[in-house]
């Protein structure tokens, strides 16, 4: 148990170099945040759209099925 422990925690450390600092993330994170904020509007308006002309093309192959 003790040699699966070591063998976890040393095979983890390379991994380490790959994560950048949290300082650089903040940038990334914000931007991220901001790309989310603006497209939420885009996705409210849209979405109602999106679902009638689903539900119309839904019901005219029903239609066309009967």
């Amino acid at each position: 148990m003790l040699q699966l422990f070591f063998a976890v925690a040393f095979s983890a450390v390379p991994l380490t170099l790959y994560v950048p600092p949290i300082r650089s993330l903040n940038l990334f994170v914000e931007t991220i945040e901001e790309l989310l904020r603006q497209t939420t509007t885009y996705t409210v308006r849209a979405y109602p759209r999106l679902r009638l002309a689903f539900s119309r093309i839904l019901n005219s192959i029903i239609h066309l099925t009967r």
